[in-house]
């Protein structure tokens, strides 16, 4: 059954996930957003404001060439007007209309925030067309391109449009006025532009001397002290939104209510930085692209309160510090990241132009305030970002903004509080074990039915591919499929899922896995072993061993409970052509122009067949990125099981 957000059943299943506290938060947020309808305060007046969050002298000139070529071509793309968001592509941003969505034809509804039905897509369009231009953070792109060659051409098209975003999106009017996550981001582009604009003549008439700049940034942060993520939605979003608060009240700290925003969203960033970090320093969403996002918006936050001289909790530096280390930690060869859980190339800070690395860059960024350890991959490519936020961060351990800690002597394998576990084999052999928790908080927003799944790749190649994410509003059986069991190189029984779906954000049961032995001391071989209990008196077990000799992956599937039906998954990059006879496959791909190959032995006691590109229903389909996707094969084997069963599958590499 399709819970539509939005409706009377989603909002019942969406309650019995609140406690008592989130729910008379939420119901003070109700009447706070009637009364705001009719009673919409002025800023107060501001004279004498002046912008001091400044770069140091000679900051843009460490911008390596290449990154400062990249950024160039992209800021001149984006003043012809050309763009690409999430798969569609774009020629409107000479003039944006702010509320129009290409995808759909569908232009949101004007009138009071709170009342816009932004989840409705046929009402509204697609709320994600919508609202990226308006992070505006090709904005910063078009003012580090400024910064960087000083062509007023860029800084006047950021103007232009600050200034009409600014008078057609009135304070708690439209769509942009509707989740804390954008105004949030959207502040600290304002910051970051103001800061790039700076030497510009038309930087002050712009922000501190402009009456209109003035309103829009204080209502920004009225909003957000008045409403913040609460309870079971606090996950990346109020990161978001305490860092944008942070970075406001620091940079434009022209207010009455400067000091006190500042300092409770200085609070709210410690708290909920460690509420959403695991110790060993992974994202508790248990969503990759969000570990990355919370780790951008951390490190932009610091840098504003460094510049402005504002004293940050030692804890908040160790929480980056351990995200950072953990990342490196969990890359293949080619720096790439798991791809697990929801991602929607969502963005903290945006100053670089294409083809830049987005994990590169962090790590170097990391390299660079917190310093890499003997075990960190090599980073390789260049980006403008490093050098613009290590010019305020201060580095950590000196001055007092960090104290010393004992970090990993060795690259770590096993993550025992997110569950995850990385077996590493040579040739660049890597492979990612999933025996986490299901998802953060009681709703885990971002989860997919993934338990005891595994990921793995070849140097860099996806060989047993995560699908993706691929949507989240607006095509609920797109949603429902890459967010299933199914759409996961795991097992499913009876044609249900592990955990149990409310709606695209919300899963009302959540699967319970334990991981029960891992071994990855020796060098030869390392062991993986879990089990989950989302199938009631049905157990799904896996054990996982990567055979360094012999390039070899085993994966053993135990079953133990009544006679069920079962599909088994395996589904391939799509660099991948797979030739299946029977219960083997033979795999075929390149990279860098060298012919590469492995065998997939299936399991024999389950019958076997290739899917590819299917739509009725969705199977065979991989997600490069939000809003895109593309044909993949996909291996899925069917058949029972008899009170306890053994499936074992065993991946072969080549040469």
């Amino acid at each position: 059954m399709t819970v539509t957000p939005g409706s009377a059943g989603w909002y019942l299943r969406r309650l019995s996930r609140m406690g008592p506290r989130e729910v008379g938060g939420r119901v003070g947020d109700t009447v706070r957003r009637r009364r705001w309808r009719s009673a919409r305060p002025e800023a107060p007046s501001v004279t004498g404001a002046r912008f001091t969050a400044v770069l140091p002298a000679g900051t843009t000139a460490a911008v390596p060439p290449d990154a400062a070529k990249r950024l160039v071509a992209e800021a001149d793309r984006l003043l012809a007007g050309h763009v690409e968001y999430f798969g569609v592509l774009r020629d409107d941003l000479v003039d944006p209309d702010w509320c129009f969505d290409p995808k759909t034809g569908r232009r949101a509804p004007w009138g009071y925030a709170f009342d816009v039905p932004y989840r409705d897509e046929d009402a509204v369009g697609d709320i994600k067309q919508i609202w990226e231009p308006s992070r505006h953070q090709y904005l910063t792109v078009l003012a580090a391109a400024y910064a960087v060659t000083g062509d007023e051409r860029y800084a006047e098209r950021v103007a232009g449009h600050l200034r009409s975003w600014w008078a057609s999106n009135a304070p708690l009017r439209g769509v942009h006025w509707v989740s804390g996550i954008e105004l949030g981001i959207r502040l600290l582009s304002w910051v970051w532009i103001r800061r790039l604009l700076d030497g510009w003549p038309g930087a002050a008439p712009l922000f501190e001397d402009n009456p209109a700049a003035l309103q829009q940034i204080w209502h920004h942060q009225r909003w957000l002290a008045a409403f913040p993520s609460r309870g079971s939605s606090a996950n990346n979003h109020v990161v978001a939104e305490a860092a944008g608060q942070l970075a406001a009240a620091c940079a434009f700290g022209w207010f009455p209510e400067s000091a006190r925003w500042r300092d409770e969203a200085l609070r709210s960033l410690e708290r909920q930085l460690r509420g959403n970090t695991f110790r060993s320093g992974l994202n508790r969403e248990l969503a990759t692209e969000y570990h990355g996002l919370v780790l951008e918006l951390g490190l932009a936050a610091v840098a504003e309160a460094d510049a402005a001289g504002v004293p940050v909790p030692t804890t908040i530096r160790l929480v980056l510090l351990r995200m950072t280390d953990a990342l490196a930690a969990v890359v293949d060869d080619r720096l790439r990241p798991p791809r697990q859980g929801d991602a929607d190339d969502g963005h903290g800070l945006v100053v670089d132009g294409a083809g830049t690395d987005r994990w590169g860059s962090l790590l170097a960024t990391g390299d660079a305030v917190f310093g890499s350890l003997p075990w960190w991959p090599e980073v390789t490519g260049t980006d403008v970002r490093t050098p613009l936020l290590a010019a305020l961060v201060q580095p950590y351990g000196k001055g007092g903004a960090g104290r010393a800690v004992t970090r990993p002597a060795r690259r770590p394998a096993h993550f025992a509080d997110a569950g995850l576990t990385v077996l590493r084999g040579p040739d660049g052999i890597w492979c990612r074990c999933d025996g986490g928790p299901h998802g953060f908080l009681s709703i885990a927003a971002h989860a997919h039915a993934d338990a005891l799944s595994v990921e793995v790749r070849h140097d860099g190649v996806d060989v047993l591919a995560d699908p993706g994410t691929y949507c989240y509003h607006g095509q609920p059986e797109w949603r429902r499929y890459f967010r299933s069991t199914l759409g996961h190189n795991t097992l499913e029984l009876d044609g249900g899922d592990q955990s149990v779906s409310g709606g695209p954000f919300l899963w009302t049961r959540h699967a319970r896995t334990r991981v029960l032995a891992v071994d990855t001391s020796d060098e030869g071989a390392s062991h993986w072993c879990a089990e989950h209990d989302g199938y009631g008196d049905s157990v799904h077990r896996r054990r996982v061993e990567l055979t360094a000799a012999s390039r070899e992956l085993r994966v053993v599937d135990e079953v133990r409970g009544p006679r069920r039906a079962v599909r088994l998954a395996f589904h391939l990059g799509p660099a991948i052509a797979a030739d299946l006879v029977g219960a083997r496959a033979d795999l075929t791909w390149s990279r860098d122009g060298e012919e590469r190959s492995a065998v997939l032995d299936l399991p024999g006691g389950l019958s076997w067949r290739a899917h590819r590109g299917e739509t009725d229903p969705p199977l065979g389909w991989y997600s490069p990125g939000f809003g895109r996707k593309e044909r993949a094969t996909t291996l899925v084997g069917t058949g029972f099981t008899d009170g306890a069963r053994e499936f074992t599958t065993v991946l072969g590499f080549r040469g």
